[in-house]
């Protein structure tokens, strides 16, 4: 599959790098009709910004604000709580807000608040150009552009600036989520991981079943822990099975359970893994390597939704979310016939793929230096006690990573716990694998004259001169042999052995 596409059909959404406005927001401006806007108005006038408001789209096609918010039939300082209300209805706008007046003698670049929000850089840069035509923050001068916080020129609006930053900031779903803490570890200053996180939160806000690729260590259950505490099922429980260490004779007993006396040793009643997703998600990785008698058992699940577990004879309904991931080309298998057809349709709803570590190697560098810090701190060691030179960045970004993030994380602990001083030095950095082969660069195509004097001098010199051999060999007469010698200015080299006075009456 093509990275960086988004498919629609029988083989369900595909997920990929181009920002298609994954969180269903608009390109168009937002604008209110005059009647909603006399709506809004009776709804939050004399209560601040504790009104309520449509909610506001990040992705905006331009930084005019005035076109882009409510808009009322009398514009007075009574429409203000509207416009702010509305301002700051948007998590990122009033997450701006809320971290340039923390920090207000700072000024920060777009790529430090994209890193600090995990947002695509042109929504960030959206956002910053609404709050600087708001005045809730302003622009400095010079190249490239950095934004700080500012106080609007006129008194209500300070009032209300100074009354949403007064109220308590509710900590949203993504902060509470250690799956995303982790995943935004994984994530560099290459937008491809940025663009999987405005996936990750599409995903979140329905129960489709989604499928992710990518290869060994890109972090495929990682995201599907994001996926599950992002979403309604989060409270429920997240049951993860790798379906590759699953043979055929424990399929049914692990995954849908036992009852006492189902088999020798069955001492008990035993839920199975489905049943225990129940209300929650259930993670099937490695979902190509099941078997065709799994497959067929699975398809019937979620076809059905009720599990019966072995040895029973009653039907449980189970309600679960499916996502599964794999690293096989599932498409192929279905041509093959190696995976159900109807199976793939089931599990490929909705696709999320998973960038190598090589197409993004830019962050190698940034990862490393994070990864070393979490060494650190998982050693009990100061976070700025250990560094890496640039000769092992050059190093490590050099390197093919067949394992990606996972065999990064384990090559800078090993070179950490090597490493004879606080300098992680490329002497230090020792792969799992070899280096990848560096594939010899193709011979110029030489012309036809060129290519028969190579070749001649390529046969003389084989044969020591020999030019009895070397006619024989190119099945030419010792005359052609001796008008091609001199044609071509043909001589044999210095260190070439000078033939005996036999040899020489040899060759004519």
């Amino acid at each position: 599959m093509r990275w960086g596409t988004r498919r629609l059909g029988e083989h369900g959404a595909r997920a990929g790098s181009e920002p298609a406005r994954p969180c269903g927001e608009s390109v168009a401006p937002f604008r209110l009709t005059l009647d909603q806007d006399r709506m809004m108005k009776r709804k939050v006038a004399g209560t601040g910004v504790r009104g309520t408001a449509p909610r506001p789209r990040e992705h905006m096609s331009g930084g005019d604000l005035s076109a882009s918010t409510p808009q009322a039939s009398d514009p007075k300082e009574s429409d203000l709580p509207v416009r702010f209300t509305w301002l700051v209805q948007s998590p990122l706008r009033s997450g701006l807000v809320r971290f340039l007046h923390s920090t207000s003698s700072k000024a920060f670049g777009i790529e430090a608040l994209t890193q600090r929000f995990s947002r695509l850089q042109q929504d960030v840069e959206n956002c910053l150009r609404e709050l600087v035509v708001f005045g809730v923050a302003s622009r400095t001068p010079g190249t490239p552009s950095r934004y700080k916080a500012a106080r609007p020129s006129d008194a209500e609006t300070c009032r209300l600036l100074d009354r949403f930053l007064a109220q308590q900031q509710t900590v949203s779903t993504e902060e509470r989520s250690p799956a995303v803490q982790r995943f935004r570890e994984m994530i560099g200053r290459d937008e491809k991981m940025l663009v999987v996180f405005e996936w990750i939160r599409t995903a979140a806000k329905s129960d489709i079943s989604v499928l992710m690729l990518g290869p060994t260590g890109s972090g495929k259950e990682v995201v599907a822990r994001m996926i599950h505490e992002l979403s309604r099922r989060g409270s429920g429980r997240f049951q993860a099975v790798n379906c590759a260490a699953l043979p055929d004779t424990l399929f049914e007993s692990e995954m849908f359970g036992h009852e006492k006396g189902a088999f020798t040793g069955a001492h008990g009643r035993k839920p199975g893994r489905i049943e225990l997703a129940n209300n929650g998600t259930l993670f099937l990785d490695e979902i190509g390597d099941l078997s065709a008698m799994a497959q067929a058992k699975l398809l019937r699940v979620l076809e059905d939704r009720q599990v019966e577990r072995l040895g029973g004879h009653e039907s449980v309904d189970v309600n679960f979310r499916l996502i599964s991931a794999t690293n096989r080309p599932l498409d192929q298998f279905v041509q093959d016939g190696r995976f159900r057809e109807d199976l793939f349709y089931r599990v490929n709803a909705f696709s999320i793929r998973l960038p190598t570590l090589r197409e993004r190697a830019s962050d190698i560098p940034l990862l490393a230096h994070r990864l070393l810090v979490r060494y650190c701190d998982a050693n009990g060691l100061a976070a700025d006690s250990k560094t890496i030179d640039q000769g092992a960045l050059d190093l490590l970004r050099a390197y093919h990573w067949p394992g990606n993030i996972r065999e990064l994380e384990s090559t800078i602990a090993r070179a950490a716990l090597s490493a004879p001083g606080d300098v992680i030095r490329a002497d230090d950095v020792q792969f799992l694998h070899p280096a990848e082969p560096v594939e010899k660069p193709p011979d110029p195509l030489l012309s036809l004259r060129e290519a028969e004097r190579v070749h001649v001098q390529r046969v003389l010199e084989e044969v020591a001169w020999n030019k009895k051999q070397a006619a024989k060999i190119l099945e030419i007469s010792r005359g052609t042999l001796y008008r091609k010698i001199g044609e071509y200015g043909l001589q044999p080299r210095q260190s070439e052995p000078k033939l005996t006075p036999a040899e020489q009456s040899s060759t004519g």
